[in-house]
């Protein structure tokens, strides 16, 4: 019998984002779970990008992976390339299939893929298109709205660098017009609920649309509901299946980066309680929005449920989920039947057979 061959794994996390330290506890995870395999399965080449954008070797890379401490380690903040070709520094001859967890900007958008693209290996998750159209809120719901997707009631904006502040007093008072309170006001391509504001009346307003700007020119405002907060994962390229349906519950106002990451008082429901009928239409929006937007590999779509109306709105598909311990993904398709080890190895095989 021949030995079946031992796949080589780049996990490759941190990066330019404001989710930097999502992505090193993503990564960590991800790492322990490679690790619970025999030897023969899988071998992990590590490749972390620290905030300035350098990459680091292997040996660096698994020092910060086998920290236990949340975060990164800071010694590589002062760091300085010998050259600015990175592709001299690290070695990727070896690798078998990428897996990058860099959350956000350059790791979510499309970046990160185009370069794996160009080593002519596989890499888990969605290509540059469906990247790109995931990461980007406005883009994402301007294709979707063709499709008669249901999504809340929102505005966008592209601001004019040349004259920000007044396309912020012209947005300010389309809002005003246009939508109900509340609104949340949001960059456009962010993640884990960074820039984002809930603001309750019309003072309140520019200073939500500043916040907003420092992380990105384009910004949406959505009118805010009372409603349920439902997620889905889904995975696979030319069938896409998906996990049991997980609720979220808060004691925060909202379901800010704090009270996803911070605070310890969250509610996870696993599977939700809704009608099957919610379920089984929460399932095939997700299946149809990531046919839509060529979202595949692996993804979660979060939900609002409205139950005095009995309606679902898409909110936004997240194209690298987190792998944290406090993340959905993980924690749903572990309610679907599959501990992390099973999961990854089965992303990998996606990956693979893509």
């Amino acid at each position: 019998m021949q030995k079946k061959k031992t796949k080589c794994i780049g996990l490759v996390f941190g990066g330019v984002s404001n989710e930097h330290d999502v992505s090193v506890n993503s990564a960590k995870n991800i790492y322990k779970a490679f690790l619970s395999f025999k030897k023969d399965d899988y071998v992990v080449k590590a490749f972390y990008l620290n905030r300035s954008g350098n990459w680091f070797d292997n040996q660096i890379s698994e020092s910060i992976l086998n920290d236990v401490r949340s975060g990164y380690s800071k010694i590589e903040e002062n760091y300085t390339p010998k050259n600015n070709n990175f592709l001299e520094n690290i070695n990727i001859n070896d690798i078998d299939v990428w897996f990058p967890i860099i959350h956000g900007a350059n790791g979510e958008d499309g970046t990160i893929q185009g370069f794996l693209k160009m080593t002519q290996k596989p890499f888990i998750g969605s290509g540059i298109l469906g990247s790109a159209l995931g990461m980007d809120k406005i883009a994402m719901k301007q294709v979707l709205s063709h499709l008669d997707i249901p999504q809340v009631k929102y505005l966008s904006i592209n601001l004019n660098i040349d004259s920000p502040e007044k396309n912020l007093q012209e947005f300010s008072n389309q809002i005003l017009q246009n939508l109900s309170f509340p609104v949340f006001i949001k960059p456009a391509n962010s993640g884990s609920s960074l820039g984002i504001s809930k603001v309750k009346n019309k003072h309140e307003i520019y200073d939500a649309l500043l916040k907003a700007s420092k992380i990105d020119t384009r910004i949406i405002a959505e009118e805010g509901y009372e409603v349920r907060e439902l997620e889905c994962g889904v995975m696979g390229k030319s069938e896409l299946i998906t996990s049991k349906i997980g609720e979220v519950r808060y004691e925060t106002d909202w379901y800010n980066y704090e009270s996803k990451y911070s605070i310890n008082n969250n509610q996870i429901i696993i599977p939700a309680k809704v009608d099957i009928e919610i379920e089984e239409k929460i399932k095939n929006l997700t299946i149809k929005s990531c046919k839509a937007l060529n979202i595949f590999g692996f993804a979660r779509a979060d939900f609002f449920f409205e139950e005095k109306t009995n309606k679902v709105f898409l909110n936004e598909i997240n194209t690298i989920p987190g792998f944290t311990n406090k993340s959905m993904f993980p924690m749903l398709w572990k309610a679907s039947g599959l501990e992390i080890d099973q999961l990854v190895a089965k992303l990998v095989d996606i990956a693979i057979d893509s």
